[in-house]
């Protein structure tokens, strides 16, 4: 797939919101909603859903090495927004646009709040694997990451932002509402629901889940190996974690997606 040429540093803007079915979303993905909401999912499609900040990266790498068997070397074939397409994002690409390119089967990611992910998707029981974060580490995360990435509206000051969480007037809405709702849904559709401090904890139990919902028999030596390369330590070096590597600014290649936030900093 031909990556775009590098966008100009005068078109990253922070974007104002927008009410979307009553949930905000940044100005371009509420501009391009209506090819989001008609978007037709694959029945093998797989969806990565997560509130903001509550360990997307970190899950589209271990479901992308699980597929591929744990080949370490696949897994730098491309960045992230390339291998698993970000459904609803709209700038500095479209999501809809780069998935309906993307051959099968497709590995999706989405912030979408459960009653505004694309019916298509219910409807042909696509798997999902969720993703929750406890509520102040997940707050944190949000927090510094929107101070950086420079297309979230801005942040301010701490306890003002944290009042804005509290309020449920983020992007993609209420954190609260996000968790339950996938929660309530689980047991309805195909859903594996997964805690990021679970993951963390105990990274080979959690990926045996995982591998056993997407019936991957891989064998032990190759969980270590996905354990290993999906540590902290290993990623952070990762020059394919990055939302922008090879085709965006400076300041879109700055956002970090593995911020190590324990409940310590709050």
């Amino acid at each position: 797939m031909t990556e775009k040429a590098e966008i100009p540093e005068s078109l990253i803007k922070r974007f104002p919101l927008r009410m979307v079915h009553g949930i905000p979303l940044m100005e371009p993905i509420a501009q391009n909603w209506k090819h989001v909401e008609e978007f037709q999912a694959r029945p093998d499609d797989l969806l990565i859903a997560t509130y903001p900040k509550a360990g997307t990266t970190w899950m589209q790498e271990i479901v992308d090495l699980v597929n591929n068997g744990g080949d370490i070397e696949n897994a730098k074939r491309a960045p992230f927004h390339i291998r698993v397409p970000f459904l609803e994002l709209a700038f500095p690409d479209s999501g809809v646009e780069i998935l309906n390119k993307t051959p099968s089967p497709r590995i999706i990611k989405t912030h979408l709040p459960f009653q505004l992910v694309p019916k298509s998707f219910w409807t042909l029981n696509c798997k999902t694997i969720y993703v929750a974060r406890n509520a102040k580490d997940n707050a944190v995360s949000f927090y510094f990451f929107n101070k950086m990435n420079g297309v979230q509206p801005e942040p301010g000051p701490w306890d003002e932002y944290l009042q804005t969480f509290m309020e449920e007037k983020l992007s993609w809405g209420s954190w609260y509402d996000h968790v339950r709702r996938y929660w309530d849904e689980k047991d309805k559709h195909r859903i594996l629901y997964l805690f990021y401090e679970d993951i963390k904890k105990n990274p080979a139990r959690e990926i045996r889940k995982v591998m056993k919902f997407l019936e991957k028999d891989l064998g032990e030596e190759v969980l270590e190996k996905i354990v290993h390369y999906t540590s902290f330590q290993v990623m952070k070096e990762n020059p394919m974690e990055k939302l922008g590597t090879g085709n965006t600014t400076s300041q879109w290649h700055r956002m970090k997606f593995l911020m190590q936030i324990t409940s310590t900093k709050w």
